[in-house]
C-alpha cells in the first residue's frame, strides 16, 4: 500500500478548503488513513506549521505522531539531494536568514526512504527548477497533488 508523505501546502489547503464539518466523510477516511499509518510526514512539516491557532494548528498537535523525526537513511538521502548543486536553491535565502524550518527535502527524503512512499505536494513542475517535483523526478521519488492523492485513493464525495 503506498504511504503518503504530506508537505505543509497540501494540509493548508485540506483545512482552508476542505472543512471538517462541511466534509466529514472526507475527514473520517483521512483520519483512517492516519490511524492505518498510511499519511506520514515529517516533523519539519510541523515546525512550519508551527503557530497556527486554527483547525489545523489543533489537529498537528493532536496528531503528532504523523510528524516524525528523520532517521539517518532518510538524512543521508537529504545530504544527497543537496549534492546536486542546483538543488541546493531549496534553501531561499530568506529562510536562510531568517533560520525558518524547510522542509521540502526532508518530505522527498522520507517518501524516498519508504517501502512505496509517495510525496503529496502543492507545487507544479517547472523546468529547470529546485521544486519539489523537480527533486522527486530527479531520484525517481513518486509525487501527486492533493486532488492526485485524492484519486489514487478513489475518494468521491
Amino acid at each position: 500500500m503506498t504511504v503518503y508523505v504530506f508537505d505543509s501546502g497540501p494540509l493548508i489547503i485540506l483545512f482552508r478548503h476542505y472543512y471538517p464539518r462541511r466534509f466529514p466523510t472526507l475527514w473520517e477516511q483521512f483520519g483512517q488513513m492516519v490511524a492505518d499509518g498510511l499519511i506520514t510526514s515529517t516533523r519539519e512539516v510541523m515546525s512550519e506549521l508551527d503557530g497556527q491557532e486554527d483547525e489545523l494548528g489543533n489537529w498537528c498537535k493532536s496528531n503528532r505522531s504523523v510528524f516524525v523525526t528523520p532517521i539517518s537513511e532518510e538524512l543521508n538521502a537529504v545530504r544527497e539531494i543537496f549534492s546536486v548543486a542546483h538543488f541546493q536553491a531549496m534553501i531561499r535565502k530568506k529562510e536562510r536568514l531568517q533560520g525558518k524550518p524547510v522542509a521540502d527535502p526532508f518530505v522527498i527524503a522520507r517518501a524516498r526512504c519508504l517501502t512505496d512512499g509517495c510525496v503529496v505536494t502543492s507545487e507544479n513542475h517547472n523546468p529547470n527548477a529546485a521544486k519539489v517535483p523537480n527533486v522527486c523526478e530527479h531520484f525517481k521519488v513518486d509525487y501527486t497533488n492533493l486532488e492526485g492523492f485524492m484519486e489514487r485513493e478513489n475518494w468521491r464525495f
